[in-house]
């Protein structure tokens, strides 16, 4: 298998994980988006990373989507359980972590623009989504070791990408480390993984 990915992504970066905690070997192969032309195009229209081209040429793109395709395929270190309604609940800590991004990934992209094109309010906006979120992590999280039941799982990953991702880039002045106790504590605790110690974003 090859995976397309930069090492700023932090969707890129949750597959990198995944595959660090199921000790599955992977080609990385990495991409500049910015680039009109760059490898990833060739396999996913969207220009989107990560890929993940396997043996056989099929690429998967959407990093939700390639967790759990090798998740599957690789009974070691389960990262997602066989109830359904666990999957669901571990998959919509996923989703509430991916959204977190998305918004903060569109408020630095904006503050990226030429000043007299920027809009604030479009930042605000995204900046708020972000905050609410986040909010609603550290709730559910609350003094519990991880984020679903008892043991570490996909759920963990996607909120140590997420607030890995934020405190790297700081968009819109995002402090969820000040505002946000229980975060800071889970993403201390994650940090001392390996998997995430290896796949840090670089500039």
């Amino acid at each position: 298998m090859k995976l397309f990915a930069s090492l700023t992504s932090p969707y890129a970066r949750k597959v990198r994980i995944v595959l660090s905690e199921k000790r599955m070997d992977c080609e990385l192969e990495l991409v500049d988006v910015l680039q009109r032309a760059h490898p990833a195009l060739v396999h996913n229209p969207l220009g989107k990373i990560p890929v993940l081209l396997l043996d056989d040429g099929t690429p998967l793109y959407d990093s939700r989507v390639i967790v759990e395709f090798l998740d599957n395929i690789s009974p070691t270190s389960r990262l997602l359980p066989d109830d359904n309604r666990e999957r669901i609940a571990v998959r919509r800590w996923e989703a509430l972590a991916d959204g977190v991004l998305d918004a903060a990934v569109l408020a630095r992209l904006e503050s990226l623009r030429p000043k007299k094109e920027q809009s604030a309010n479009w930042i605000a906006h995204q900046v708020g989504k972000a905050q609410r979120g986040l909010a609603k992590m550290a709730e559910e999280l609350g003094e519990r070791n991880w984020c679903h039941n008892s043991k570490y799982s996909l759920a963990d990953i996607a909120v140590g990408c997420c607030l890995g991702w934020i405190d790297f880039r700081k968009p819109g002045g995002i402090d969820w480390r000040g505002q946000h106790p229980a975060l800071a504590r889970h993403f201390s605790k994650l940090s001392k993984r390996a998997a995430f110690a290896a796949t840090q974003p670089k500039a």
